[in-house]
């Protein structure tokens, strides 16, 4: 049998901003959990390749490979900081290029990071509905953490932590429980 493909996507247009170091938090604790082997999509590492693609069809070979290994994941862990309200521009950029079926079924656990708390809502307003439209299956426990609940990517505020063990379990119970069988393999025979 063969490990769950986990796919963790940092969604800052910045390379290893404070919401990649929460999210490696939050994958390593995963893999304690339930194993499974990661793939960690750094948008600000991709950034230059990403920014001119229009359509999948002309997206150089390595956006290809990260959009095909999303699309063939036991589990999306998303994560992304919160910009005026919403996920970063280049983070949806790169979630357009998904297909629309794709995901259907697939657990995906949200987190978002930001400067205040007058963003932690945009969890369910914005990166529910955005994975509600492929169909994927939203863990209960979104998270957002805000500039003063962590340090060096560490939660420090015990309420936050709660929440961050809450999402971790899920995800780590989502990936024991039998995937949807092969939807990326019915749905696109020839990938």
């Amino acid at each position: 049998m063969t490990a769950p493909r986990i796919v963790a996507i940092s969604g800052s247009p910045s390379p290893h901003s404070r919401t990649r170091v929460l999210l490696e938090d939050i994958v390593e604790a995963v893999v304690r959990i339930a194993g499974g082997q990661v793939r960690l999509i750094d948008i600000g590492e991709i950034a230059a390749e990403l920014g001119p693609v229009r359509s999948r069809a002309e997206a150089p070979a390595l956006i290809e490979e990260l959009v095909a290994e999303v699309e063939r994941a036991d589990l999306i862990l998303a994560a992304t900081p919160i910009y005026k309200g919403s996920y970063s521009g280049q983070f949806k950029h790169f979630v357009d290029l998904v297909d629309h079926r794709a995901l259907a079924g697939a657990p995906v656990g949200l987190i978002a990071t930001g400067g205040g708390d007058r963003h932690a809502l945009a969890v369910e307003h914005q990166l529910r509905p955005l994975f509600g439209f492929f169909g994927a299956r939203t863990l209960p426990t979104g998270l957002y953490v805000s500039e003063t609940q962590h340090r060096q990517g560490r939660i420090i505020d015990p309420l936050v932590r709660i929440r961050a063990d809450l999402l971790i379990g899920e995800a780590a119970d989502a990936l024991s429980r039998a995937p949807v069988p092969a939807r990326a393999a019915q749905l696109f025979p020839n990938r």
